[in-house]
């Protein structure tokens, strides 16, 4: 059909998929981005178009290394052998907090079937919208941390104390990370209070983006963030503190002209027969207390714990 001749048709449909989807040519730069990467992302197109991939604009993680440059990078393989990719990673959206998605990575070929660039069409994996209801419905009566948007330390203890009960008739077992960033004063003072509820807020979405659905998250003290993990031994617990860990280091905000993040250190355990909520926190103490001494121990960690770069 005539009508289907003109290239526009083709691009308007592109721009109002529900999912993300853009172009890059042999030197990786963007050359198309829709309305979808738009959402997922927070970047506009006029953000982005003509930025090249290596610029790390979206930060590609996986679950082993950040960020997904040189040989690791999926743009480059498909670049070198024309194979179309499948991965799950993390982007970094434009307010900081790492989101994860299923991206797939075509070549585009010209006439002679030579690659001329790339294309990549994105989605977030996304709870299910029952969660959602049940967020809004801790909004209404009260339950969430105003700063940070997840349950609140009163609700977090409530939480806890009702999984401690169900363990103890039940014996349904399940793990706590107390999670803790590490030397908040010093960012506080460093950049004060509005940065520090910046760099809270997304460091508490960065972690709950990087959990399982049924996994709980709360607010446990200005500086913690408590986790709890269902059917969960010891060695998953260190799998999941490192996994959020990685994702947390990748996170971030922009904040006059600096990109600052945070790390975050863990105290784990799970739980046993006659537990209550204070012995099960003891015995996260001596792990804490470690990994904030190895944080310290550790000879290129700065002294306040804080990753600061000029963007150029």
């Amino acid at each position: 059909m005539p009508e289907f001749q003109d290239p526009g048709i083709f691009r308007a449909v592109l721009d109002t998929l529900q999912i993300g989807v853009y172009f890059l040519d042999r030197e990786r730069r963007i050359l198309f981005w829709n309305e979808c990467a738009e959402r997922i992302t927070g970047y506009h197109r006029h953000e982005v178009l003509g930025r090249c991939c290596r610029d790390n604009i979206l930060q590609h993680c996986n679950d082993q290394r950040c960020v997904l440059c040189g040989s690791a990078c999926p743009f480059m393989q498909t670049l070198h052998d024309g194979k179309a990719r499948e991965a799950g990673v993390q982007l970094r959206h434009k307010e900081g907090h790492r989101i994860p998605v299923r991206g797939w990575i075509v070549p585009i070929r010209d006439g002679r079937g030579c690659v001329i660039g790339l294309a990549e069409s994105f989605d977030e994996r996304k709870f299910p919208s029952s969660r959602n209801r049940h967020q809004h419905n801790l909004s209404v009566y009260g339950c969430l941390d105003e700063t940070t948007g997840i349950p609140n330390q009163g609700f977090t203890q409530f939480h806890l104390r009702e999984t401690l009960a169900g363990h103890a008739a039940y014996h349904l077992p399940f793990g706590v990370m107390r999670l803790e960033i590490d030397q908040l004063e010093h960012f506080r003072a460093a950049y004060g209070r509005e940065a520090e509820t910046a760099i809270l807020r997304v460091v508490a979405e960065t972690i709950r983006k990087s959990l399982r659905p049924n996994d709980f998250i709360g607010h446990w003290s200005v500086d913690q963030f408590l986790v709890l993990l269902a059917d969960c031994n010891l060695a998953e617990l260190k799998i999941a503190f490192e996994r959020v860990r990685k994702a947390v280091s990748c996170a971030g905000i922009q904040w006059w002209g600096d990109a600052l993040s945070v790390a975050v250190q863990a105290g784990f355990a799970t739980a046993e027969m006659g537990d209550s909520m204070d012995s099960l926190m003891e015995r996260t103490q001596p792990i804490l207390d470690q990994t904030r001494a190895d944080t310290t121990a550790t000879p290129n960690a700065s002294s306040a714990g804080i990753s600061q770069h000029s963007e150029s």
